[in-house]
C-alpha cells in the first residue's frame, strides 16, 4: 500500500510540473522558492499545536488547488503560481514521509512517524 500511495504523490508532483510548464513563469524562481512552505515550521517556536496548525494549513494541498483555482479564473499568475508550488512541495514532501503533523510532535505524521 505503501509503494502505491508512494507512487500517487510522485506522479501529482508530476502533474503539478506540468502545470507549471504551462505558466509563462520562471523555473529558476519555482526552484528558489519550492523549500519555502518549510518556513510554516516556525510556528513551532510557539508550541507544537501552533506549529502543526501553521505547517498543515501550508502543506494541505487544498490550499494549493484553491489558490492555482482563483489564479486561473482570476487571471492572477502569481497566485496560480503559487498554487502550483504548494501543491508539487506538499506532494513531493509525502513522497518522502513528511505527511501532515499530529500536535504532540513535528515527527508524529498521518503517514506515521518520522525517523526512527
Amino acid at each position: 500500500m505503501k509503494s502505491l500511495l508512494n507512487l500517487e504523490e510522485l506522479l501529482m508532483f508530476a502533474l503539478a510540473l506540468f502545470l507549471f510548464s504551462r505558466l509563462d513563469a520562471s523555473w529558476g524562481l519555482f526552484a528558489l522558492l519550492f523549500l519555502a512552505p518549510d518556513l510554516s515550521m516556525i510556528g513551532y517556536l510557539i508550541n507544537p499545536r501552533f506549529g502543526a496548525w501553521t505547517y498543515n494549513l501550508i502543506h494541505h494541498k487544498g490550499l494549493g488547488i484553491t489558490l492555482y483555482a482563483l489564479g486561473v479564473l482570476l487571471v492572477t499568475p502569481w497566485l496560480t503560481f503559487t498554487g502550483i508550488l504548494l501543491f508539487a512541495h506538499s506532494s513531493l514532501d509525502r513522497v518522502f514521509g513528511y505527511g501532515l503533523k499530529h500536535e504532540d510532535a513535528f515527527q508524529n505524521t498521518h503517514l506515521g512517524r518520522i525517523g526512527r
